[in-house]
């Protein structure tokens, strides 16, 4: 997957675009193929609803905070002092940064306005065919914005896709379909046991910790890469997929009932997509102690869902 993904980068795909566009399909194709999966078979909705919030609140505390604690999250970055790129070059890599956070920025709040709509559409107590509708049709228009924002750049700078695209596309579909295979395994397997940790009834946490994976991998390879803006767009692209398209595919099915712990779940996720926009705008970096801070919120989070 990062082997395509690195080919993508260099054929018209970069940066931001690159983690809020294609990336997010990778990492979050098990989650679409687990909210298909159960909607289809008449499946627990909860247990998608469960999905989606550990596999956000995951991308968004654990898998942002430890890079940043390790490495560091700065997204304008300072110019190194033994380097002495010449003006052109040290003004173009300075407007690509501002690119970069202004791109980032816009995927965030996008982040909080899909959580607080799947709130608001939430306050039946569940989410619905109409509800569903509207969360897919959100994803669409996202994504089509994206595509336009690729297809602009491209010609800003004079440059077309490659003819390996279609093949980078059809190497990652292969890829979509061992997921698919394997996450219905894994769906019917832990399906079957009703006793333990690994059994049906945390079936959706579970299944969040196991899509969050290939998250984890993308986070900790480019943070240690230095390409921290990958990092970001990556983990809270991927939300997008989960947060609204997954909810909505489910819903389209069936109507699904919420988990006793959404309202914590909510409040974590839109107060971390909140501190995350607040530091990239104001200092265009993530410190290494709210790294911790965030860390400290995905404990409270398992002690909310999974303490009782």
């Amino acid at each position: 997957m990062i082997w395509r993904l690195e080919a993508m980068g260099k054929s018209g795909f970069e940066g931001t675009v690159l983690g809020t566009l294609v990336m997010p399909y990778c990492s979050g194709m098990g989650n679409l193929i687990f909210a298909f999966l159960l909607g289809s078979k008449g499946g627990p909705g909860q247990e998608v609803l469960t999905n989606a919030l550990v596999n956000n609140i995951t991308n968004l505390t654990l898998l942002i905070g430890l890079p940043a604690i390790i490495w560091g999250m700065s997204v304008l970055p300072a110019a190194k002092a033994k380097a002495k790129p010449s003006k052109k070059k040290k003004k173009d890599n300075s407007q690509e940064h501002k690119v970069n956070r202004l791109s980032l920025l816009l995927t965030l709040t996008a982040a909080i306005f899909f959580t607080g709509v799947v709130w608001a559409l939430a306050q039946d107590g569940k989410l619905d065919f109409a509800d569903g509708m509207v969360l897919v049709g959100l994803f669409l228009f996202w994504q089509c914005f994206h595509v336009f924002e690729v297809l602009k750049t491209n010609v800003r700078q004079n440059r077309s896709f490659t003819w390996m695209l279609p093949v980078n596309l059809a190497l990652l579909a292969v890829g979509a379909y061992a997921i698919y295979v394997s996450t219905e395994w894994l769906v019917d397997w832990v399906s079957q046991s009703h006793t333990g940790f690994l059994s049906a009834r945390y079936l959706g946490w579970l299944s969040g910790w196991l899509m969050a994976l290939p998250n984890g991998l993308l986070a900790f390879y480019y943070a240690r890469r230095g390409n921290p803006e990958v990092v970001y767009a990556s983990q809270v692209g991927d939300g997008h997929i989960s947060i609204p398209l997954s909810l909505g595919i489910y819903a389209l099915y069936q109507p699904m009932p919420l988990p006793g712990f959404f309202q914590t779940a909510v409040i974590i996720l839109i107060g971390a997509a909140t501190i995350h926009f607040l530091f990239v705008a104001l200092l265009g970096r993530l410190p290494r102690w709210m790294g911790w801070v965030l860390t400290g919120a995905y404990a409270v989070f398992l002690y909310k869902g999974l303490g009782k």
